[in-house]
């Protein structure tokens, strides 16, 4: 199985924002934490949810 390959990355604070397709060839938007200990990351079907969810996330480490 081929490895997600993303594009359209961008940078919302720490979040980064990107998109792929997913293994039955549907369009998935990705938006994941990069700061340390911080264990966010979620799949949204629009790029528009990625987004808002990347702007209000606070990171909550443990």
């Amino acid at each position: 199985m081929r490895p997600n390959r993303f594009y359209d990355v961008t940078r919302i604070g720490p979040v980064q924002v990107g998109t792929h397709h997913d293994g039955r060839g549907r369009t998935k938007h990705t938006a994941v934490c990069t700061a340390p200990r911080c264990d966010f990351s979620a799949d949204y079907n629009t790029r528009a949810a990625a987004e808002l969810a990347a702007r209000t996330h606070r990171c909550q480490p443990r």
